[in-house]
């Protein structure tokens, strides 16, 4: 005894497309009694012309039709903008028929037996071609919620790198104004410790300037390119040193790295410190090189700055409580690195090591 089907849901339209008016009467009624509203067609362009008058969910289209067969009608309604499924009937137990319209587009097939459960199996076709565009509606819905959601995400992530830019591109205005204020001072006043306090204070703005100037100009507004960074910051110092105001010759040899922001300033501000340092008390009364190297060591980094001056008094600043060695101090706690002073011939060299990655509690 064969399964009586599950009542269809309430206002299923369905074209019955047959050549065969008797079936199609007997169809229309079967599967009216079913709880379908069913339309007949007894030729593929009847068919068609129905379709195109709208309300029609779903088609059952009979194979064997003179002038234009299954297949063609199949094609043309697949054509169209938004074609209703289609389960195909066919009387031949040849599968190559029930192939060739799968391959075609329908959505199913059933083969006409009409004292058999023809009515049965066609209802059920029918639910089930029901069910996948019922399927693909809520995945294409999916689809496009999640294209939607990207898109106003990507929207927003464009919109944030534009205003981290514009904040960077304020701060580094402010710093520089900030910068030129301390030049000023420095040179309104004769003290030469204010003017040197001072003069310490410009560069220490600067290693903060430069990485501010870095994310502005960059469309990365999350990392630092580290040689760039600080090819700049020591062209900087450079600068000061053909005017007098440091007694050195840099050199750098840096790999390229990109860190986060926060870690680039406390390593500027290192470089600055030593560098600074170096132009104090390498070379009194005289000018000489300074070298600053900066390399990747698997998940280590280590940066030197190396000098050929006198080198480092007894004690010297690995004992110092000088506001330079104590910022030194502070910005490499803040880098987890560790401070060394290896022992050369002639001159200082500091080393400082950390890791690659920041830690989860890094900020400045």
């Amino acid at each position: 005894m064969a399964a009586v089907p599950a009542a269809p849901a309430p206002g299923v339209r369905v074209l019955y497309i047959d050549d065969d008016p008797g079936l199609c009467r007997l169809v229309q009624r079967q599967l009216g009694r079913l709880g379908y509203g069913v339309d007949i067609a007894t030729s593929g362009p009847d068919g068609l012309a129905r379709i195109a008058l709208g309300e029609v969910d779903v088609v059952a289209l009979d194979h064997y039709m003179p002038g234009q067969d299954g297949l063609q009608t199949l094609a043309a309604i697949r054509a169209l903008a938004a074609p209703p499924p289609v389960v195909y009937v066919t009387g031949t137990q040849e599968s190559r028929v029930a192939v060739a319209a799968l391959k075609a587009g329908a959505a199913d097939y059933v083969v006409k037996e009409v004292h058999g459960d023809f009515i049965e199996l066609l209802s059920s076709a029918i639910d089930g071609a029901l069910e996948q565009v019922k399927m693909r509606r809520a995945h294409e819905q999916a689809e496009a919620e999640i294209r939607a959601a990207r898109d106003r995400f990507e929207a927003l992530a464009a919109e944030r790198a534009l205003l981290l830019r514009e904040m960077n591109h304020r701060v580094g205005n402010s710093l520089q104004i900030i910068m030129s204020l301390l030049h000023l001072q420095a040179g309104a006043t004769e003290n030469a410790e204010v003017q040197d306090a001072l003069s310490n204070a410009r560069g220490r703005v600067a290693a903060v300037a430069q990485v501010h100037r870095r994310l502005y100009t960059s469309d990365q507004v999350t990392t630092v390119a580290v040689d760039q960074y600080l090819g700049a910051l020591l062209e900087d110092l450079q600068i000061s040193a053909q005017h007098g105001e440091v007694g050195i010759d840099l050199s750098l040899a840096i790999d390229p790295l990109e860190i986060d922001p926060d870690r680039a300033v406390a390593l500027g501000v290192i470089v600055t410190e030593l560098v600074i340092n170096a132009s104090k008390y390498a070379y009194p009364g005289g000018k000489g090189p300074v070298h600053v190297a900066l390399e990747t060591r698997g998940e280590q980094i280590a940066l030197w700055v190396e000098d050929a001056g006198v080198g480092l008094p007894p004690g010297g600043i690995a004992l110092s409580t000088g506001l330079g060695n104590r910022i030194v101090r502070a910005m490499a706690a803040k880098l987890g690195a560790v401070l060394e002073f290896p022992e050369r011939p002639k001159g200082t060299s500091v080393r400082v090591t950390f890791p690659a990655q920041a830690t989860p509690a890094f900020g400045l």
